[in-house]
Formats: structure tokens, sequence, C-alpha cells
């Protein structure tokens, strides 16, 4: 490139260094070139000489790209501006794209060895030089092996949350034995509960009957002095704590040693109950004697792990082979009327609850001739836990289930039920839970498989009055993503699911609201090391 001044100095010329043609000329003013004049020309040239600079190249290598000049500089930064792939570019991905719907619906070869990583992947393609189209079987081959073990990982994680939260955790079995340990040494923990001028309350109805079912000492205490902190009148609370044979003396020591006047506590065991006889619950024989029932509960749960299942859908079927579902103390709901024939209401809590707010409401609630009040569970924004049918518990495929339910049938709760006894006594409904599960026996459990509700909800049809949600909320134990303030807000929080908050398993941010009621400065609690949440 060259520059040139005119004789007069009127002109100056910017040319190619071959001189082919003029980039540029500048003509100056014939007398004088004022300061201004020349500034702006400085500034011109300064922003427009990177272009020529660039045009002068373009020209140099003109005769090796065999193109014109404007036409590579804009085919070549065209696209580059523009954010487009050259025209070899995109004809390679439209290839790619032809070969992979090729490859879609072949299956990958038996006996392939498929790359374990990325890298791996890399250095087999490079080594054995393969076509477009191995290239992307075998990519397809990898990516679906790598589904698998994630889904397989995703099993396995469930099945480990299953067993942990099926076994009964050290420090939990620790304490029964300790305070088992207290009853037949220490007299203060065979005291009786209540004391005997207490005992015609049992029976008072001008009081507030709590009935809790559970062989969770630490789950117990809980429940008990979260409803009676709670409460705005704690002196009308009485408590119906029933436990099995072999948990009733540490659970007697607890309450003996630890009471929470001025509420009034009551502890028995089913061996003290004279109506729970063979005789009167038939059923429960059968059901601890089915073959069926036995496998379902206490089988191999690994045979029924499918790499096809959701991972959730498969928490649920673990969820429903808990062996507590063969349980006496789970079935004891359906037989509260016989149980405390002088009762004309009580409120059953699950040992998986906290009370946050005063239940003193739920006395005055008008079940309009209803037997169960509870929270039905189909109507909430939680797909989740929120959205139960009797779809959801009932298999449909089956003739007596599809010819009797509607699918579209809204459910309810357990976990925290409001139960008129009065009305209650007046129905069959025992009697049909009865039917129900014999049904089931015999059909090799094969109208439902999920526990204790599917019976209940079948054998209260028609007897269930909707409270309010904010009463029950539920799926602390399965819902990780449960809104903390809606937990804040609830009347009773429910850890129904596999990850309970006494677990290790338990959801580290929603176990603060349970462990608050645990009292850590507890000798037996101390002694068995069940340590406070950092």
């Amino acid at each position: 490139m060259q520059i040139s001044f005119s004789p007069s100095m009127r002109s100056i010329t910017i040319s190619s260094s071959n001189g082919f043609f003029d980039l540029m000329k500048v003509k100056v003013a014939a007398r004088h070139i004022s300061y201004r004049t020349l500034l702006h020309t400085v500034l011109v040239l300064a922003f427009l000489l990177p272009f020529v600079f660039i045009l002068t190249a373009v020209v140099t290598l003109e005769g090796v790209n065999k193109c014109s000049s404007f036409d590579c500089l804009g085919r070549r930064l065209g696209p580059r501006f523009l954010g487009r792939r050259g025209d070899g570019s995109t004809k390679l991905v439209k290839e790619f794209y032809k070969i992979f719907d090729q490859v879609k619906s072949e299956e990958i070869p038996v006996g392939v060895k498929l790359p374990d990583s990325w890298s791996e992947f890399m250095l087999d393609m490079k080594n054995n030089q393969y076509d477009a189209k191995e290239f992307a079987l075998r990519l397809k081959g990898m990516m679906e092996e790598m589904d698998r073990e994630l889904k397989r990982s995703a099993l396995a994680e469930q099945l480990h949350k299953h067993f942990a939260a099926t076994s009964v955790p050290k420090s939990i079995h620790c304490l029964s034995l300790r305070l088992t340990d207290e009853y037949s040494s220490n007299a203060q923990a065979r005291k009786q509960l209540p004391p005997p001028e207490l005992l015609p309350f049992l029976s008072d109805s001008f009081y507030h009957h709590f009935v809790l079912a559970t062989d969770n000492i630490l789950a117990a205490s809980v429940v008990v002095s979260s409803a009676v902190k709670s409460s705005l009148k704690p002196e009308r609370i009485v408590f119906h704590v029933i436990t099995d044979k072999k948990t009733y003396p540490g659970m007697h020591s607890w309450f003996a040693l630890n009471p929470l006047a001025p509420a009034i506590i009551e502890v028995k065991g089913i061996h003290q109950f004279e109506w729970l006889t063979r005789e009167n619950i038939p059923v429960l024989e059968a059901i601890e004697n089915h073959l069926g029932v036995k496998n379902h509960y206490l089988g191999n749960h690994i045979i029924s792990a499918n790499v096809s299942d959701n991972p959730r859908a498969f928490a649920s079927k673990l969820q429903a082979r808990s062996p507590k579902y063969i349980s006496l103390l789970n079935h004891l709901r359906i037989y509260l009327p016989e149980l405390f024939p002088n009762l004309n209401k009580v409120v059953f809590l699950d040992d998986d609850i906290v009370v946050q707010r005063d239940l003193s409401p739920l006395w005055e609630i008008d079940l309009h001739g209803k037997v169960n009040g509870a929270v039905e569970t189909c109507k909430g924004e939680d797909t989740w836990v929120m959205a139960k049918r009797f779809r959801t518990y009932f298999n449909f495929s089956h003739p007596l289930i599809a010819n009797t339910l509607n699918p579209n049938e809204c459910a309810w709760a357990y976990g925290m039920n409001v139960f008129d006894l009065n009305a209650w006594r007046k129905t069959s409904i025992r009697d049909t839970y009865h039917y129900w599960l014999k049904e089931n026996l015999k059909s090799n459990l094969m109208l439902w498989k999920l526990g204790t509700l599917p019976p209940a909800l079948l054998a209260f049809r028609g007897f269930v009055h909707p409270i309010d949600p904010s009463w029950h909320m539920l799926g602390l134990g399965y819902q990780e993503k449960t809104d903390l303030d809606s937990v804040r807000k609830a009347a009773v929080i429910h850890y129904n699911g596999q990850c309970k908050p006494w677990l290790e398993i338990g959801y580290k941010h929603l176990q603060p609201f349970w462990t608050k009621h645990v009292n850590y400065s507890n000798e037996f609690i101390r002694g068995c090391h069940i340590l406070e949440p950092q």
C-alpha cells in the first residue's frame, strides 16, 4: 500500500502496493488547511485504515482463494457476524440427524462392549475409526446403558430407604430397653397412670379425649408433648396411649417419670383390653397366617424392583409393604367404639404427627351425623400429596372393584381424625371393614396393596365429613419440597412416608418442627445417644 501527495499538495492518494487501483483520494484546500479540517481528516483515516488493511490482505490472497474479494469476504465473515454456520456445517448436521433417525429403531448388537465414560468413548472412536452410523449406534447404546444405571441407582436408594424406615434405630431400641428396665426396678416408674383420683375423668365427655396407638416411645412423647404445649386448655386434655405388650413397661415408665400435668395420660397395653380377643377380630388371625400376606409384607422386596419402574412409584410400593400394616396396632382405630364404650367423641392421632395449634375447636365441629371428620386429599394444589382418588389405592382392573367403586371418588387422610363414636355405633362400619379385608385375602391381595387406608376408605364410605385442610398437613415423610410457610401454619403436620423425623433419612429442613419437642436433657435420651440435630 502506498500513500502519495500531489506536487501542489492539494490531494493525498492511497493506493494498493501494485498500483492496481486507488483505494482513497483526499483533496486538500488550495491555500491552507485548518487544524479542525486536519483533525477531522486524521480521525476519518484512523477509522477507515483497519478496513483498508483487511481489503488489501484479501486482494493479496485473491489468487489463492480463486474468488472475488468482496464475495469471499462476505461469505466468510457474514455467517460469523450473523451467528450462522457455514454451508458445510449445516449440511453435516443434517446428515447426522438422518443417521440418528436411522439408528433410533435399531437394537444394540448383543455382546458389544460399551464404554463407561465419554473419554473412553472418544478414545474408542479414534482407535477404531468407526463411520458415522457406528458412532451414532454406539453413542445410543452408551446413553441407554447410563439411563438404566441411573434408574437402578434410584431404585436401590428407595430400597435402602425402605429398610431404614422399617427397622428400629438403635437409639430408639435402647430407649425402650432402658425404660423397661426402669419399670422393673423403680417404683416411681410403675406408679398408676393416671392416679386413682383422676380415673373418673377417663370416661368423662367434658374432657377432650385423644387416642394414640404406637410402639414407638420417642414418637409418642412428641405427639403428647406437642399437643399439651399447643393447647389453650391443657387441663381438659386426656390422652389414651395404647401400645403392645412388649413395649408397655417402657411406655408406662416414660409417662410416669415425665408427667405433663395438668393433662391426664393413660397408658394401656393391647393385652389389657378385654374386648380384643380372637373371637371379636377373627380377620386379623387370617391376615397373620395368610401365606400371600407374609410374602407381600415380609418377603424379598428386591424381586419386585423393575428397572422400568418410576422410582417414586416404586417407593410407594415399598411403603405399602411395611410390616406395620399387619400389626394389630395399625388396625386398632377401627375398634374405637368398642374399646371406649363410654366416650362420645375422640380425636385419633398417628405417632408420626406434631401438633402445632390448639385442637380444642375440633370438638366443636358439627359432623352433621357423619362418623369421621377428615381432610380430603383430592383437592389440594400439590398433585403428589393432595391428588389422591380411589384410583390411587384400588385395582380397577378387578371386576369386584370396577363394579363397586368410582375411580374418581375423593380419598381422605388417616392420621388426624375426629370420630363421633355415638354415630359410629349406629353403623356397620366394622363389619364392612372385615368384609373387604376378607375379600382382599381371597383375591390374593389383588384388590389393593396400599396398607390399611383402602379398607377404611371402603368401610367409611358415606360416613365422612370433610374438615378444613389447615387442620392436617400431610406428606412431610416423602415430599422433600414441602412449603415451609404452609408447614408453620398447619395445626397438625404429618410425617407420613418413609422419611420419619427420628430417622437419619429424614429431611433435615423438616426435622426441626419435630425435634423441638424432644427433651434432649432427659437422662434416658442422653444415655441412648439420641443426639440433638446441629
